[in-house]
């Protein structure tokens, strides 16, 4: 089974000439839809009523005062640029708000009920819907301008709607505006007043406070309580006490010092406390000493101690140290004095601060309700004042004069001629839309049908050469004769059948197509009448045992035929009829006997075939479909060549492609397909394969034309002579 799939095709690459090829063929469905679609649109576009249109034009700007307000600014409604604005002003034009006062205005409940709705009158909402049908609102580019356009049969009566709406529009902007700011005012006063009395309640509440706490408060504007001390006095306290600390550390060190010498070398203490305290005493006393030591010493170098100048000096010095050594213990003393005095001042100054600082936390403590009601209290007197500027302000505001923030700047007035419908647009549109829905019916048709289309489907799908390229509408050559311009084609056929056979031996050919009325019949007469011309002695067997055709062609009897030579019944020779063309002749498909099962495939149809054989140049089997019935498959396997006929456009590929598959499948010698057919003025791709032929035969006189096919007789006779010279072949 494997052995005889077919190879899946390659893939198919689409041309430009595809496409027109496809428009081509289809061209009468494109054509039909383009005219039915032109037609329809025409005639709509004619019958639909006319419309006039009217269009006026409006400024819109956001709202804002003409005198300023209390800020000093315009009072502007929105603040920035507002992306939106736009849009919503649409919507709140197609509104109920807005359209409803149209609809008073104009009465069009009345006027529309008795235009439309026999008499009666419409509903509100009922007119509202028409008249947003009719309306159209557009934004002029790079402005602040709005288009109103309405369409209506009359053209008063769309002037008419279109000054209405941009009045409407105006009213409502101004109305909305005035209605906004009143309940503002009203909302603000409400709210004013409530905290009026909240107030009055806070303050007799701070002051009960006051009262209870005994507060003597007297900046009315504190947060808190007065502090014993402020800053200013606690920065100068802070100020003396970091000097006193300063002069009491320097003392302090010079006390220490001092003492340490006192308590090592007390008389070095007379000479270092003078350098140390200014004492003019004690610098009196040492100088002093210091000259009776110098007299000491100098009345010592002429007399001896016993002298009593020198006895008295002596004594004057221990007087002198004595003072001293008094005076050094009373400086001391003073020092210690200083120190202990400054220690006390830095002491009480340091507790006078902490007292009155703790005094301050304490009263701040048991005084932080009455502040906080204060605060409270104060906050609500500052938000007082401002819903108070505030109201008044929106007061102000509400009686100041206002610039409409919406004018009619180009009023609509009645249109001069139809806008609806636009015949030339309608129609234009009506004819491209048709051509392109021709088109692509066309192109969906085409995509639906899966048959065979081209030579190169044919190669691609099959991969299996075309042996012939047959026209439209083409008649049996046995009765138009050697000189029939579908001759040719046929010739083409022979002639590549005769290149594609590999053995000048194999002769006996069987013509199969996938369904009926491919033109297989057709075929094999033509094929047959063309090698008879040719010089060839040519049977015809009609092998199509269920339908039998080919001999009413040659109207002759179907009573004795191939069954009758299948059962035994008859010999060749009383089976095989003449045919009107020369070296031609014809064998009948016989009755179908009842018991034909398997009659093609018996050895009497094999003895039959090779007894042929020897008696013809060629022998062309007419079968019936292959998918239809086995006798088909079974010649197919019996003789020597099997040449498929696929109609043009008729069966879908995969069932072309199946019969391909059964021919193989029984071990046939598929030769190649006969595209039959074809269109030729549709598709000029087949022109190259018969058209060249047909244009250059007739296009010359009758003599040429004469000429030309005995000498084409001639050259098919030539051709063949070898055949004929090997197979010597007995006529009947």
């Amino acid at each position: 089974m494997d052995d005889f799939k077919t190879s899946a095709p390659p893939e198919a690459k689409l041309h430009f000439l595809d496409y027109w090829r496809v428009i081509r063929i289809r061209k009468a469905i494109i054509i039909t839809v383009f005219f039915i679609t032109a037609a329809i649109a025409t005639a709509v576009t004619f019958i639909l009523p006319e419309s006039y249109s009217s269009t006026a034009r409006i400024k819109v700007e956001n709202d804002v005062t003409d005198i300023p307000g209390l800020n000093g600014t315009p009072t502007v409604g929105f603040m920035g640029y507002d992306p939106y604005f736009i849009q919503t002003t649409f919507e709140i034009m197609q509104s109920e708000m807005v359209l409803s006062n149209v609809v008073a205005a104009l009465d069009l409940n009345t006027k529309w009920g008795q235009k439309y709705n026999n008499g009666e009158t419409l509903k509100t909402t009922e007119t509202m819907e028409i008249l947003k049908m009719r309306m159209q609102l557009a934004p002029v580019k790079n402005t602040k301008l709005i288009s109103i356009t309405v369409y209506s049969d009359d053209k008063n009566e769309a002037a008419d709607l279109a000054n209405a709406i941009a009045d409407a529009y105006t009213k409502y902007r101004i109305e909305s505006r005035r209605a906004l700011t009143t309940n503002g005012v009203a909302v603000l006063e409400e709210q004013f007043q409530e905290q009026e009395r909240d107030i009055a309640t806070n303050q007799a509440f701070v002051e009960q406070l006051r009262h209870d706490l005994n507060i003597i408060d007297a900046d009315p504007n504190a947060e808190g309580p007065t502090p014993t001390m402020d800053a200013q006095q606690l920065q100068m306290i802070n100020s003396q006490r970091i000097e006193n600390e300063k002069i009491y550390s320097e003392q302090l060190v010079q006390l220490q010092k001092l003492q340490s010498i006192q308590q090592t070398n007390e008389a070095m203490l007379c000479d270092v406390l003078p350098l140390m305290v200014q004492d003019s005493a004690l610098s009196d006393l040492v100088g002093k000493l210091r000259e009776a030591e110098q007299n000491w010493v100098t009345l010592t170098n002429d007399y001896s101690l016993t002298n009593i100048v020198v006895t008295r000096v002596q004594s004057l010095k221990d007087e002198l140290r004595g003072e001293i050594h008094d005076r050094v213990l009373g400086v001391m003393a003073s020092l210690e004095t200083q120190v202990d005095s400054k220690k006390a001042a830095l002491d009480d100054m340091t507790a006078n601060v902490e007292a009155a600082k703790l005094k301050d936390q304490e009263e701040a403590t048991t005084n932080q309700p009455y502040y906080v009601a204060k605060r409270d209290l104060q906050q609500k007197l500052d938000m007082h004042k401002l819903l108070y500027s505030k109201l008044e302000a929106e007061k102000l505001d509400l009686n100041l004069p206002k610039t409409s923030m919406v004018q009619t700047t180009d009023p609509a007035e009645p249109g001069k001629a139809p806008v609806k419908p636009n015949k030339t647009v309608n129609i234009a549109l009506g004819l491209v839309f048709g051509l392109l829905m021709g088109i692509g019916l066309a192109f969906f048709i085409e995509y639906l049908d899966t048959s065979v289309k081209t030579i190169d489907d044919v190669e691609r799908t099959f991969q299996a050469p075309v042996l012939g390229v047959i026209p439209q509408n083409i008649g049996y050559l046995v009765d138009e004769g050697s000189e029939s311009k579908h001759a040719e084609a046929y010739r083409v056929l022979r002639t590549n059948l005769l290149f594609s056979r590999k053995d000048e031996k194999l002769n006996t050919i069987v013509v199969v197509s996938a369904g009926a009325g491919e033109g297989k019949s057709t075929t094999t007469i033509n094929l047959a009448t063309v090698f008879a011309q040719a010089g060839n002695r040519v049977l015809i067997v009609d092998s199509d045992l269920r339908r039998p055709t080919i001999h009413k062609l040659f109207k002759v009897t179907n009573n004795l035929g191939l069954t009758n030579y299948l059962l035994k019944q008859n010999t060749l020779p009383e089976l095989v009829q003449t045919t009107p063309v020369p070296n031609l002749d014809f064998m009948a498909s016989g009755r179908l006997p009842n018991s034909s099962m398997g009659i093609l495939g018996s050895a009497q149809m094999k003895e039959m075939i090779a007894e042929l054989k020897q008696r013809y140049d060629f022998i062309l089997f007419d079968s019936p479909p292959i998918l239809g019935v086995s006798d088909a498959s079974i010649l197919a396997s019996e003789v020597d060549l099997v040449m498929q006929v696929i109609q043009y456009r008729r069966y879908p590929q995969p069932m072309t492609i199946r019969a391909k598959q059964m021919i193989e499948k029984v071990r046939g010698n598929f030769i190649g397909i006969v595209l039959n057919n074809i269109n030729m003025s549709q598709d000029e791709g087949y022109y190259y394969y018969s058209g060249y032929y047909h244009d250059y035969y007739y296009s010359r006189n009758p003599s040429e034309q004469e000429a030309d096919a005995k000498e084409a007789e001639k050259t098919d006779a030539d051709d063949d002579s070898g055949d004929a010279e090997v197979n010597v072949k007995e006529k009947y």
